[in-house]
């Protein structure tokens, strides 16, 4: 029987065929594969193996006259800027052995070149391991080239990440535009729901591939075979290419354990993507501080606080940012699981009885303390440990943790959150008692300038309790992807007096909103995305307005996603006159579906993995009784959400299912730990459908 453990176990077993080549080397990464390493152990753990030096994959990069193995580590295709850079590196250091690892299949390697036939061997591998001995200036010289699917990132005992897929995200009604405009007028695609992969770019056909011939390992690797369901228009098309992976069919004619796999779009639900729903402290964290350099799920936490320097620009950078991943430290893991799948006043008792055992353990004068858990009381904590360097190495993982929970919980954006938090659960309410135009109206009052002159001076701050323009998109975002739900709109006959109402309520929304944003003392990362513009300076209210119409062409196109549906088409309830309006997760409502009792056919879980089998079964279903395959079939569950899952979430499965089928196992699988400045990014970006594949 296939267990979690097992799966959560698959990454660590990949990276051991890279980690049998690095002795004696120096390890060239991209920072995809970095960030799979991150919570695979780390980079000490290629020191264990032998490894001379990590270096950055990049062509300013060499090694000296003493280093003469190189490994390179690639999540992307064997060709373009990747092959270039390779050969920069090669041709600046003195190489007479290099080894190559891709985390993509030769099979999409294939496709990538247009060849469409199955061939012997890996001719596109080894005509690069030739060119690899070209550029050492020896054919005499070794060169291996091989694929080693080190995609995934056991972030918790329920969680599997696949870093290199993080930008994947849902088809959108503005990339049918995109799609269809290259094709002729009478084979255009009508809804999202109908675009099939040989409709896509090139780019993002090669990234799904490449997805699910990872997948396709990880069950092979587990001796799986998986029942494949899905629920939205991309993960359809992922589930059905899984389905057709020429080695998946070989492996479910012998594979001894079963699976379910639920693929599901994060559209689907993005009212809980940037939702602040308050009540989870590793939410909080990904949402206040930095992202580390490179990587799209770890933070990087200040660790001043154990050193004896004073915090100041000076000093700024002088120590190495702590993070999340604490793999080697097994309290650490531990308090992590917990500051994961809790609520946020257990998860900081937690934290707080960790470092009190952490002092405890090393004799360190600690002076317990009850009640409240304060930032204050957690640093004073972690500084016990500042003098006493065994100690500091023995607990660093749990103060690095420690320090993460004290940061955010003094941080000063912190009470935007909670602003947003009763922001959105006012217009939650405000949705389902007016129509959509005069709740948008609401907006427009909390769109307030932040004066770059004045009493405080040049560069002052936005008070920490008003909504920037970040929260203020995130607000936008929330709201259209509730509008169709809550109050059905336009209504019939009134279509073209309220379609004018709703455009003059949206161009007051762009022509505030853009006030706002000319306004900023600096563009954080997302105004960055959406305006093009890296720095102030840059900015022009007619360029910001032009980006904000396309901001809310896509956010109108929000209120489509669910309409395909026939079961699970609503996560929105209004107001009965007793019970306030709520908002019930996707995720939620797809489980209890799962886990009926009554194994009902829920029509939205679209079964993928049938083939010939199915459609014999339909044939046969109109005059016989058939029973289809259900994704409560088998013992264990995965949950794929193509576009990222927020902490929030990861607690509900796991509440949900112990609710409804105790016992049962369920592994999440994602893209992306995600913050809900991350979906407006994904959202809103335009390249979607050319992500980068090193080409």
């Amino acid at each position: 029987m296939s267990t979690t453990e097992q799966f959560t176990m698959f990454p660590g077993q990949m990276w051991e065929k890279v980690l049998a080549k690095v002795k004696r080397a120096v390890v060239f990464m991209d920072d995809k594969c970095a960030e799979s390493l991150h919570w695979n152990g780390g980079a000490i753990t290629l020191f264990e193996a032998g490894a001379l030096n990590v270096k950055q994959f990049s062509s300013f990069e060499s090694s000296g006259e003493n280093e003469p193995k190189a490994v390179f580590v690639v999540s992307t295709l064997l060709k373009g800027r990747t092959v270039d850079i390779i050969k920069d590196i090669i041709s600046l250091s003195h190489f007479q052995y290099c080894v190559v690892f891709t985390t993509v299949a030769h099979s999409v390697h294939l496709l990538a070149n247009n060849v469409s036939v199955e061939l012997e061997g890996k001719p596109v591998f080894e005509q690069l391991e030739e060119k690899l001995c070209e550029w050492m200036g020896n054919m005499n010289y070794t060169a291996e080239v091989m694929q080693a699917p080190v995609v995934f990132a056991p972030v918790s005992q329920q969680l599997l990440l696949a870093p290199a897929f993080a930008h994947l995200f849902p088809l959108l009604p503005p990339d049918l535009e995109l799609i269809n405009a290259k094709r002729p007028e009478k084979k255009r695609f009508g809804n999202i729901s109908d675009v099939d992969m040989s409709s896509l770019p090139t780019n993002l056909q090669i990234e799904i591939k490449s997805l699910a011939s990872a997948l396709n390992s990880l069950f092979e690797t587990t001796c799986t075979r998986e029942e494949s369901f899905a629920v939205g228009p991309m993960s359809r098309l992922i589930a059905a290419e899984l389905t057709n992976h020429s080695q998946a069919k070989n492996r479910r004619k012998t594979a001894p354990n079963k699976a379910s796999i639920i693929f599901v779009d994060r559209t689907m639900d993005l009212t809980g993507a940037v939702g602040h729903h308050g009540d989870n402290l590793v939410e909080k964290i990904l949402t206040v501080l930095d992202l580390l350099p490179g990587h799209a799920t770890d933070i990087q936490v200040d660790m001043m606080e154990l050193t004896s320097l004073h915090s100041n620009k000076l000093s700024q950078g002088t120590v190495a940012p702590g993070c999340l991943a604490q793999t080697p430290s097994s309290p650490a893991r531990e308090l992590w699981e917990a500051m994961l799948n809790s609520k946020q006043k257990a998860a900081m008792m937690e934290v707080r009885r960790h470092l009190v055992e952490a002092a405890s353990k090393e004799n360190l004068p600690i002076k317990m303390s009850i009640g409240r858990v304060t930032p204050e009381q957690l640093c004073s904590y972690v500084q016990l440990f500042r003098s006493d360097w065994e100690a500091l190495e023995s607990h660093g993982g749990v103060l690095q943790l420690g320090l993460a929970t004290a940061q955010t919980l003094r941080h000063p954006a912190l009470p935007r959150w909670d602003a947003c938090l009763g922001c959105q659960r006012l217009l939650l309410q405000a949705l389902g008692d007016s129509d959509f135009p005069t709740v948008l109206r609401q907006l427009l009052p909390m769109m307030k300038p932040m004066s770059k002159s004045g009493p405080a001076g040049p560069g002052a701050q936005r008070p920490s309790e008003d909504c920037g323009p970040e929260e203020m998109i995130l607000l936008l975002i929330f709201l259209y992807s509730l509008a169709d739900e809550a109050q059905p709109w336009p209504h019939q006959g009134r279509e073209e007096e309220e379609e004018e109402e709703l455009e003059k309520t949206e161009r007051e929304l762009i022509g505030a909103l853009t006030l706002v944003i000319t306004q900023e003392a600096e563009l954080s990362p997302l105004l960055q995305k959406i305006t093009g513009c890296v720095s102030v300076e840059e900015v022009t209210a007619p360029l910001v307005q032009s980006a904000l119409e396309r901001v809310f062409e896509t956010l109108r196109g929000l209120t489509l996603l669910r309409d395909h549906l026939k079961h699970l088409k609503s996560v929105y309830t209004g107001s009965d006159g007793v019970h306030q309006a709520s908002y019930q997760p996707f995720l939620e409502q797809v489980l209890q579906e799962v886990f009926h009792p009554d194994h009902r056919d829920c029509p939205d879980l679209e079964h993928m993995s049938g083939g010939l089998t199915d459609l014999l079964k339909t044939g046969f279903s109109m005059f016989m009784k058939v029973t289809r395959p259900h994704p409560s079939d088998h013992p264990l569950l995965l949950l794929f959400l193509v576009g990222g899952v927020t902490p929030s979430e990861l607690r509900l499965v796991r509440d949900v299912a112990a609710a409804h089928k105790p016992g049962s196992q369920v592994l999440v699988v994602s893209t992306r730990l995600l913050r809900p400045t991350d979906v407006a990014e994904l959202l809103l970006t335009t390249q979607r459908l050319a992500p980068d594949i090193g080409v």
